[in-house]
């Protein structure tokens, strides 16, 4: 499998470092990038750009193809004047480190600086550069060929850091390592082949993949790339994050967000169930006392400016259904976290005290800016109340099992006055609609996200489930031959690349096929299914989807859609 890295970052398992090709913009020039991911305010984490050299230090054009275990880079052989054998390789063999070999050229790699940012000479092989931007470290270590440095100083940073890695006279071949760390780094005494680098990465994603979700031969295309998303975009435990975390991606949307956990926790937890566990769990670890959870976290910064919806009964309840993993201990690590964040949404979410939970602004609800909320904030939304109806019922559940039986009715009668409430306020005139809290002014608009409550299935009323289900069958509206449009393709407010308000989207997906599955319509979960995988096949694994055309949009390497793609080929395609 070969990608490209203008779209997906070549990176590895538990890593903060990735490499991307990476167009020109302010302050950055065209080019071939060694990247870290940690958390902050440097959007894309530009630490060196990588180039080949002549002999005369003169830089060489390269073609580069990457794969899961290395990059290859190339010279095009256009040039009568290039050796067409000129060439260079790079792995990431480990948390943290970086290898490159080249062969018959040599590597510049130049340092971008900013205050404070310094480098010097740690050995006679070996340069440190402090990097104050990243809040980290580089180690480069020439192993075979030559390292020169030009690194001017200006009293208080590096004005720039250039480190030119030369082949060795004799063998025509140069081999380093930049290594990434925090505090101190103690040198190696010796290091593995560059060769044998490669065999075990290529080897350790080749394992991952044979235990990735399966899928029918027409997609195994699209699952090797979703799996090599997923895989690469894990980053270790640290800082915030007190578990081995997968990030959204390794582009610019570096962090995990509280509801995306859940879809990757979801492909994960039939063949890693401890690491979907990890990933589920990671945001009840950074829960506040109120029992708020954080919008997003990354190794350094959690943000609790809004947060997202309570989909996390949901998804326990889909995952416990596949593994076998999540027994007592689990349930008894859960419990707690869970029932706090359930109530906090009565008790702090819920101005007007009508008991139907209240959403602050769009993006509490993940649907940013969805039509459900064009008429203003906070806003009541049916789909906020089926979730929370299913979380108590599976709080209910969990009681029952831990002998709690009183909890356990409390659970239950709360979901089954939520349901109540939620038919009685949200149904008019043959649909669900969003209100506005407090006036209860209906929102303007036809979005998707009012079609959520088929999440309940069968609990709900004969005429209101049919109801949902001719409205999610009719190509008119919602369904394309992409999948489910967020907003009605016919719609004033529909827009192609508008986010919330037209594109097609994996988290809405999997929800809607789900709840149409457990509504009893099998036929069209699975035609929904078929149809958006079909979809990612041609268009990769970005964050959204042109609802008519099927383009992707905004980030292309994201794993909840990875992640969404490998469940659905699993459970909906038939294996042929």
């Amino acid at each position: 499998m070969n990608f490209d890295l203008n779209i997906v970052p070549f990176s590895r398992r538990e890593s903060f470092l990735a490499i991307s090709l990476l167009s020109a913009a302010k302050d950055r020039i065209e080019g071939l990038y060694l990247r870290t991911v940690r958390g902050g305010d440097d959007k894309f984490g530009e630490a060196f750009r990588i180039e080949l050299i002549d002999n005369e230090k003169q830089p060489i054009p390269f073609e580069a193809i990457a794969s899961p275990e290395r990059i290859r880079l190339t010279s095009p052989g256009q040039d009568a004047s290039i050796d067409a054998n000129v060439w260079a390789e790079i792995c990431l063999p480990e948390r943290g480190v970086a290898r490159f070999r080249t062969s018959g050229c040599g590597i510049r790699l130049t340092f971008r600086t900013a205050a404070y940012d310094y480098a010097y000479k740690a050995a006679d092989n070996r340069w440190e550069v402090n990097s104050f931007t990243h809040e980290c470290r580089f180690m480069l270590t020439a192993l075979e060929g030559e390292l020169k440095t030009e690194v001017p100083w200006d009293a208080i940073k590096s004005s720039y850091v250039i480190a030119d890695f030369l082949p060795d006279a004799d063998s025509g071949v140069a081999d380093f390592a930049i290594e990434e760390f925090r505090t101190v780094m103690v040198p190696r005494n010796e290091w593995e082949s560059f060769d044998d680098a490669v065999a075990r990465v290529k080897a350790e994603f080749a394992e991952w993949l044979s235990r990735s979700l399966s899928a029918p031969e027409q997609l195994q295309a699209g699952r090797e790339l979703a799996a090599y998303i997923t895989w690469s975009c894990l980053v270790p435990a640290e800082g915030h994050l007190t578990r081995p975390a997968m990030y959204m991606s390794k582009n610019w949307m570096t962090n995990i967000w509280s509801w995306d956990h859940c879809f990757n926790a979801m492909a994960l937890v039939r063949h890693d169930p401890k690491l979907a566990w990890d990933q589920f769990m990671i945001f009840f670890d950074r829960q506040d006392e109120s029992g708020l959870l954080p919008d997003f976290i990354n190794d350094k910064f959690e943000l609790w400016n809004c947060n997202k919806p309570p989909i996390h009964g949901w998804t326990l309840r889909w995952m416990m259904e596949r593994t076998d993993f999540i027994g007592e201990q689990q349930l008894r690590e859960v419990y707690g976290p869970l029932s706090k964040w359930t109530n906090w949404w009565f008790r702090y979410r819920d101005d007007d005290r009508d008991g139907i939970p209240q959403y602050n602004h769009g993006n509490d609800s993940g649907w940013d800016n969805s039509t459900a909320f064009n008429n203003g904030i906070p806003i009541e939304s049916p789909d906020l109340t089926a979730y929370l109806i299913v979380q108590a019922e599976v709080l209910a559940d969990i009681a029952d099992q831990l002998g709690l039986s009183e909890e356990a009715a409390g659970w239950r009668r709360l979901a089954a006055g939520t349901l109540e409430k939620m038919l009685a306020h949200f149904w008019k005139d043959g649909r669900f609609v969003a209100c506005r809290s407090g006036t209860h002014e209906t929102s303007q608009g036809d979005s998707l996200l009012l079609f959520v409550p088929i999440l309940l299935g069968k609990r709900l009323p004969d005429d209101i489930r049919n109801a949902l289900l001719n409205g999610l069958r009719d190509e008119n509206r919602f369904l394309t031959a992409n999948g489910w449009a967020t907003e009605n393709i016919n719609s004033p407010y529909y827009k192609d690349d508008g986010y919330w308000r037209g594109p097609i989207w994996a988290p809405s997906t999997m929800l809607l096929v789900d709840g149409v599955d457990s509504a009893g319509d099998r036929e069209l979960a699975q035609e929904v299914a078929r149809r958006f995988c079909a979809m990612l096949s041609r268009s990769g694994m970005a964050e959204n989807f042109d609802a008519l055309t099927g383009a992707g949009l905004r980030d292309r390497a994201f794993t909840w859609t990875s992640s969404v793609y490998l469940i659905l080929a699993h459970e909906y395609h038939d294996k042929v």
